[in-house]
């Protein structure tokens, strides 16, 4: 695994622009800017020395919690994975504290259900502040994939983890 920093070479720097275009189109993220001056990257990197999975965070001071919604009885666990992806999902308005925004997380389609993305956030919790390791309290998600929902919830133990907004800045609501 390799953290890139923001104040790292600039060479280093275009290689993680290049590698967030990637995962921003394969997410289907609209070209959001970034604010790379203050972000963390973390890159996993396999055997064959090929990019296979990309963590993107920032700090940040106020998170939201997800509004569980009931889940109808349904036959089977697929049925229930079938409705998690599909449903919207809601957060509350009241801010909470948080210091670690996860502005992207994303496993190369073929190395996923590899444990690549919990291992991506077990560093960065131990690596984000120096001295200090983070709880999954202290966590929030920017506007989640339906898979990524799916991760977030099997992460955090909890389908109301925190989520946050990285375009709007960090004003609370």
């Amino acid at each position: 695994m390799i953290m890139v920093l923001p104040d790292d070479p600039k060479y280093a720097l275009r290689k993680v622009d290049e590698i967030r275009e990637m995962v921003d189109n394969d997410l289907g993220f609209q070209q959001a800017p970034l604010t790379c001056s203050r972000a963390k990257t973390l890159l996993f990197i396999s055997n064959d020395k090929k990019v296979a999975g990309c963590l993107i965070a920032e700090h940040i001071q106020w998170g939201y919690r997800v509004i569980e919604e009931k889940i109808p009885e349904v036959g089977s666990e697929n049925d229930k994975v079938i409705f998690e992806r599909q449903k919207a999902w809601c957060c509350s308005t009241s801010p909470e504290p948080a210091l670690c925004g996860i502005s992207r997380i994303w496993v190369f389609s073929l190395m996923r259900r590899k444990k690549i993305a919990s291992r991506m956030l077990e560093c960065l919790r131990s690596n984000f502040i120096y001295g200090s390791y983070l709880s999954k309290e202290e966590i929030a998600f920017s506007d989640p994939t339906p898979d990524g929902k799916l991760f977030a919830t099997q992460y955090c133990g909890t389908s109301q983890f925190l989520v946050y907004n990285f375009l709007s800045g960090q004003q609370p609501a």
